[in-house]
């Protein structure tokens, strides 16, 4: 098995393939037809009256995670360097764990539309309203880049522009969201998480027919070739590839977006009962962890592939090497499914909780008190269109990033930490405090945006894998010590 060629087939999309993605996505309407029809307030906008199913939850809190990210720069990741994201998985698991029995028991206590309400109730409104404000930028640019993501790959198959890919998708994100609220998004995710499964396993079967059903000799080149390395013991603080490092910021990093991020945490607020939301979560270590393996293993298939076919020429960037394949190599059928998933993966965007955020922590608050359900309706649905613009401007100017997977983590690490800094001093001290708490998250964002500056010109040597360590540690304890001379949070 040193050589297997496979030609380059039609690289056009077929009939079963326009059959396949417009049936995919067309059930994802129905789907939110159906579960959103009956949206008549903000509870059900947001929270769908806490009645979705804790099993619907956990997938959807998969899809969200999932997102286009895992299936197009996950496959580019192990394809260009190894396995080692996987490490990170280890962090992921605990912090899951973690925000079960410490974040969840008091959302659900103080009733939280948004999570943050909590800091409000803890601290003072000051917190909730810095709380959110750092919400809205972290999710604003992370998610710009989960949508650059899946525009790319979309606009590779499709022969489109970016700008076509961008303007088309934001609108469908729109609309549907707009439409069905929070109860379409967490039902259409559990569809979607199915869909990523089952793509998932049909590109692994279709590559290792492509390889001659030889598992043994494709790890054997893999592993000639330094792609199945999953552990780096190494003690290097610059390398943010290494276990220590990797499992440090994993477990912040969920600490940070499965706690204290309303896209994620606003899936788990819709089950009935705080039991089923802890449940929900923890199952998700278990749906996850396959999902990151079999697009792991797809990239490292992918390299074996071209390894193995030099007469197709892979693209000059790794980070398309999923769409160059899935363009040049997949045959009809297997095209509209993959690029189904793209879709689904795309449209699965935070318009719904940054909405939510924004009605509930600032426009409820701060520029409307007393208005009636059906006006924050309207206007819940109205900010769910200027926050598809932004998503789309964003995602826009990503262009020049190379490695999506690794500039995702990067931006969660230098905001990410400033947010989790407070919400552990409000759950694991009774320290009372309230602007002091803006002072700290302000003081550990800049020093951690200096930091990875820093760090990638090489002036100094730190990987970006500690920031959000040393962010939430650098918050938490300014926002303490502050304290003391703080006495609007008392």
């Amino acid at each position: 098995m040193d050589e297997i060629f496979v030609k380059q087939i039609n690289t056009s999309l077929g009939f079963i393939d326009f059959l396949v993605v417009f049936g995919s996505v067309g059930l994802l309407f129905i789907l939110a037809y159906i579960s959103g029809r009956k949206e008549i307030d903000t509870g059900d906008f947001f929270l769908g009256k806490r009645q979705v199913p804790a099993t619907v939850a956990c997938l959807s809190f998969v899809a969200t995670e999932v997102s286009a990210i895992t299936i197009t720069s996950v496959p580019a990741t192990a394809y260009s360097e190894n396995l080692q994201y996987l490490q990170f998985f280890i962090g992921s698991a605990a912090a899951r764990i973690c925000v079960a029995f410490l974040f969840i028991p008091v959302f659900y206590k103080y009733n939280c539309t948004s999570i943050y309400e909590f800091l409000k109730h803890r601290f003072g409104p000051q917190t909730q309203y810095a709380g959110s404000i750092f919400f809205f930028i972290t999710r604003l640019v992370g998610s710009g880049v989960r949508l650059y993501a899946a525009c790319l790959a979309v606009s590779i198959i499709m022969g489109w522009s970016l700008v076509q890919a961008l303007l088309i998708f934001t609108a469908i994100s729109i609309v549907f969201i707009a439409f069905g609220g929070v109860k379409a998004v967490v039902w259409n995710g559990a569809y979607q998480a199915i869909m990523f499964y089952v793509t998932g396993i049909a590109l692994i079967t279709y590559l290792l027919s492509l390889l001659g059903n030889n598992l043994t000799r494709v790890w054997q080149i893999a592993g000639e070739a330094g792609r199945l390395s999953i552990f780096n013991f190494s003690f290097s603080l610059n390398d943010p590839t290494t276990l220590w490092a990797g499992t440090a910021n994993a477990f912040f990093i969920g600490l940070a977006i499965f706690g204290t991020d309303q896209e994620l945490v606003q899936r788990l607020l819709t089950v009935k009962t705080r039991k089923s939301s802890q449940r929900a979560i923890i199952s998700t270590i278990f749906a996850s962890l396959p999902i990151i393996c079999m697009y792991l293993t797809i990239g490292t298939f992918l390299f074996v592939f071209y390894r193995l076919n030099p007469q197709i020429v892979p693209p000059a960037q790794p980070k398309e090497i999923f769409s160059h394949f899935t363009v040049n190599v997949l045959p009809a059928g297997l095209k509209g499914l993959v690029l189904a998933a793209i879709i689904l993966a795309s449209i699965d965007s935070p318009l719904a909780s940054l909405s939510s955020s924004f009605i509930t922590d600032i426009y409820r608050p701060l520029i409307r008190p007393s208005a009636s359900e059906k006006h924050y309706l309207f206007v819940s649905r109205i900010g769910v269109v200027g926050f598809g613009g932004i998503l789309a401007i964003i995602a826009f100017a990503c262009q020049p990033v190379q490695s999506i997977l690794w500039f995702a983590f990067q931006i969660v690490s230098v905001t990410g930490g400033a947010t989790l800094g407070i919400f552990l001093l409000g759950l694991l001290t009774r320290r009372k405090s309230n602007r002091a708490n803006i002072i700290a998250m302000t003081i550990s964002t800049i020093t951690m945006a200096v930091i990875l500056i820093l760090s990638e010109n090489g002036i100094i040597k730190l990987a970006w894998s500690w920031l959000i360590v040393l962010g939430t540690i650098i918050t938490f304890v300014c926002s303490y010590l502050l304290s003391v001379f703080d006495t609007s949070g008392k």
